[in-house]
């Protein structure tokens, strides 16, 4: 049986891309919460685009808090370009130069680009920024739902392995169950020997039967039974199974604690103990779960 569909909530990935501006990244981190935090930290001429990052993690995950770190290495050869306007007027002002001093030295191209004005800061159409920034978010939300996915994947296996140790503690009770049963009748009527005379018949036969729904564990092994054919069925769907795993881990752990209260017998209250242990080792990996 399959549960690549069990997403973790704690996962990390990261991506980056090469833009006019320079080297454009985005790290993800995300590690469990009730519901979908999202805390962005990117460079203040990225920030106009926070909502459309916003709405494209929405759209990709629904639980968890996701840290997103969003850099830019520019490069200064990619962040500045030539101002025409500047350039033709310093040549003019240079041929003017050479006209009036005709001996002055030739100009290097390195001093031209050094004169303030001649480099400016490239203009950048911001839609083409929104691209870029959308493509490196989803290439990191891709790494992040992989690793999601293979972390997930191992929690269900781990849980998946408690539910077969969980109905084999449950068949091993089922087994005994019958012995423990005729015990406390046997029990009970060895008390009652001698006081039965005494005693209506038929209230003491609805004392008996009192006794023995008190002390029947029948019904939560068949309810506990029930949850955990749940709990693989939640498992193997496609959407999102936090929530409802750890509504059934409650209610396993509602019969368990049932069955121990009913316990008159060491090998129920070991076996009520068991699924306890179990119960609570499936919960650690569901809070974890998306």
């Amino acid at each position: 049986m399959s549960h690549t569909n069990t997403q973790s909530m704690t996962a990390y990935a990261q991506a980056a891309i090469n833009t006019e501006l320079g080297e454009l990244s985005c790290e993800l981190r995300s590690v469990n919460h009730r519901y979908l935090e999202i805390a962005p930290r990117m460079p203040e001429e990225l920030r106009r685009h926070e909502g459309i990052l916003r709405e494209t993690i929405t759209s990709k995950l629904s639980r968890g808090r996701v840290d997103v770190f969003i850099r830019l290495k520019e490069s200064e050869s990619s962040s500045l370009e030539p101002n025409d306007e500047a350039a033709k007027n310093l040549n003019a002002l240079l041929q003017q130069m050479r006209t009036a001093v005709p001996e002055m030295s030739a100009i290097r191209a390195i001093d031209v680009l050094r004169w303030p004005g001649v480099l400016q800061a490239k203009k950048i159409d911001p839609n083409m920024i929104k691209a870029n920034l959308l493509e490196v978010l989803d290439k990191a939300l891709l790494g992040m739902k992989d690793a999601r996915a293979t972390e997930g994947g191992k929690m269900a296996e781990l849980i998946q392995q408690r539910l077969e140790s969980m109905k084999e503690v449950i068949t091993a009770v089922e087994g005994f169950l019958p012995e423990i049963v005729e015990g406390y009748r046997a029990r009970l009527d060895e008390k009652l020997a001698d006081i039965k005379e005494q005693l209506d018949p038929s209230r003491l036969e609805q004392e008996m039967v009192i006794f023995l729904q008190k002390t029947d564990v029948a019904e939560e092994l068949d309810r506990l039974n029930v949850h955990i054919e749940e709990v693989s069925a939640v498992l193997a769907k496609p959407e999102p199974a936090g929530r409802r795993l750890d509504f059934l881990m409650q209610e396993l752990n509602r019969e368990a604690n049932t069955l121990g209260s009913k316990a008159h017998d060491p090998r129920l209250t070991k076996a009520s103990v068991d699924l306890k242990v179990l119960i609570e080792q499936m919960r650690e990996q569901v809070q974890n779960i998306e």
